[in-house]
């Protein structure tokens, strides 16, 4: 089986070739080429080493789309992408990298497909940024999209194209509408949502973090674990299931930033809480506002696919995965 993760140097990405490296046969079959391709140069465990290839690319470059899937990989992770707050602030990148690197994707396989029998299976990270209000408190699986974000308008028209493209049977895809992934490890990036994350690492290694927003802010959440967790059954699940819709919002905690910090306490204590410093930003307000809090994740849940129902379990996730089981 050949395996192709697109985005393979981000959080998510990484997480998924590590879930490989510990379970080879992760998606059924053993795994005999895996293609690891970013922006950046993407990590390989050892133990990957010799059935892996990196290549460090731009996706939307002209022939670059072209050129990855002449290998022919079997199942293709579409992880790649810049994030939200980043899309927003610039308007050319983001449609560059999210949707016009999605199309060059989807039309390479197609083009392939037109000269072999070839029809790979796709899993494609979309967002709930796809929805805007105004909308219900509980969004049920049946509800539209109507993105307030260039994020979350380019993601909506990736879904758009791999329903399409699957109806079409030029390739089998399935788009994963991920929850806020929290706690993700690291140094802070660009993502409107980072501080989410943000005013749980940081405290729990002694560091300060910024919260721009107000302690009644409610979002959707589950951990990088719940996440790897999904693109894994994502590539195995018959999609025959799935029928003509083929974009599935994924289970989820919907959650206070009050709740996020008791947790915090209950794990760290109210040393660790007083490094959460309150500096309202009316940006990231704006557009946290627009996001939806809650979902009924019926279809996605009948399917197998399965998240965390607390924040003590997300941070301990992130205790167990990051911290080594330990606090500082």
């Amino acid at each position: 089986m050949h395996v192709m993760i697109l985005g393979a140097a981000g959080m998510v990405g990484r997480k998924l070739v590590e879930k490989i490296a510990r379970e080879p046969l992760a998606f059924g079959r053993p795994i005999t080429r895996l293609t690891l391709a970013d922006a950046f140069q993407p990590p390989v465990p050892e133990t990957l080493q010799s059935v892996s290839t990196t290549q460090t690319v731009d996706l939307a470059a002209a022939g670059v789309a072209d050129r990855l899937i002449e290998s022919r990989p079997d199942l293709i992770f579409h992880l790649a992408a810049i994030v939200s707050g980043e899309a927003e602030a610039d308007f050319d990148k983001g449609y560059a990298v999210n949707l016009d690197g999605t199309r060059a994707l989807f039309d390479a396989i197609r083009q392939l497909g037109l000269k072999s029998s070839y029809v790979p299976r796709v899993v494609f990270a979309s967002s709930i940024a796809v929805f805007g209000t105004p909308f219900p408190e509980v969004i049920p699986d049946e509800f539209f999209t109507t993105p307030l974000t260039s994020y979350g308008t380019q993601k909506a028209i990736a879904e758009l194209l791999l329903a399409d493209y699957s109806r079409r049977g030029i390739f089998d895809g399935i788009g994963i509408r991920l929850p806020t992934i929290c706690v993700r490890p690291g140094a802070p990036n660009k993502a409107a949502s980072g501080f989410f994350s943000n005013i749980l690492r940081e405290p729990l290694v002694g560091k300060e973090a910024i919260l721009p927003v107000s302690d009644n802010v409610r979002h959707w959440f589950a951990s990088p674990r719940a996440a790897v967790g999904f693109f894994v059954h994502a590539a195995t699940i018959d999609t025959a299931r799935i029928g003509a819709r083929r974009n599935l919002t994924m289970p989820g905690l919907s959650a206070l930033v009050s709740e996020e910090i008791d947790a915090l306490r209950r794990v760290a204590g109210d040393k660790a809480v007083a490094l959460i410093k309150r500096v309202p930003d009316p940006v990231i307000e704006r557009i946290v506002a627009g996001w939806p809090t809650q979902f009924d994740a019926t279809r996605a849940s009948s399917l197998g696919f399965t998240a965390e129902t607390s924040f003590d379990e997300i941070l301990q996730v992130h205790i167990e995965d990051e911290l080594g089981g330990r606090i500082a």
